[in-house]
């Protein structure tokens, strides 16, 4: 029987709080890619917010100043039954064992895990996530909380490291992915 390659789900989230269930998650976007830096597809929706969820001011306060980013997100909105179900789907279908992987893993893939149970039932991500902070802690041999972008070596990026992510769930995977593809080739090159 021939040994599935992993296949690494690059995943950004929006939301209009930090937690799931009491919050919505408000868009979310996914590229899957191989180890090699190979784009297998990407996966992208804008949800419907939870009923009886309510917004967090705080987070509704920093999307005031994001308005391109909250007009994307709030576009061609579909149930979060229907697209979580569609993701669950694409998930499925790509040629590989799908591994999570975020920037912070820890807020993205508790709202997609979340949303996943809640909808579908099932995960094909298991109960882990890849974090690609904590990846650069080990390649930068530093603290975590020095581990930032501003801090990580240019070559990391392609071409270059962003000024900043444009909030829009599927760019910042992409070029999220591109990153931790990066990492991992360097990572590679130590063994």
């Amino acid at each position: 029987m021939k040994k599935l390659s992993e296949i690494y789900v690059s995943t950004d989230i929006e939301a209009d709080g930090p937690i799931p269930g009491v919050n919505s998650m408000l868009s979310f976007g996914s590229a899957a890619y191989m180890a090699d830096k190979t784009l297998v597809g990407t996966f992208t929706a804008n949800l419907e917010t939870l009923p009886g969820a309510q917004s967090s001011p705080e987070t509704m306060k920093w999307w005031e100043g994001q308005p391109q980013a909250w007009k994307a997100c709030r576009e061609n909105l579909e149930s979060p039954e229907t697209a979580m179900k569609n993701y669950l789907n694409w998930l499925k279908k790509l040629p590989g064992l799908p591994v999570f992987v975020g920037y912070p893993a820890a807020y993205d893939f508790m709202f997609v895990y979340w949303y996943l149970i809640r909808f579908t039932g099932e995960s094909p991500f298991s109960f882990s996530a890849l974090d690609i902070k904590t990846l650069a802690m080990a390649l930068l041999k530093t603290d975590y909380r020095k581990s930032t972008q501003q801090k990580m070596p240019k070559r990391w990026f392609d071409p270059k490291p962003p000024s900043h992510l444009p909030h829009r769930a599927l760019d910042d995977a992409i070029e999220q992915g591109l990153l931790f593809c990066n990492m991992l080739a360097e990572l590679k090159k130590q063994e």
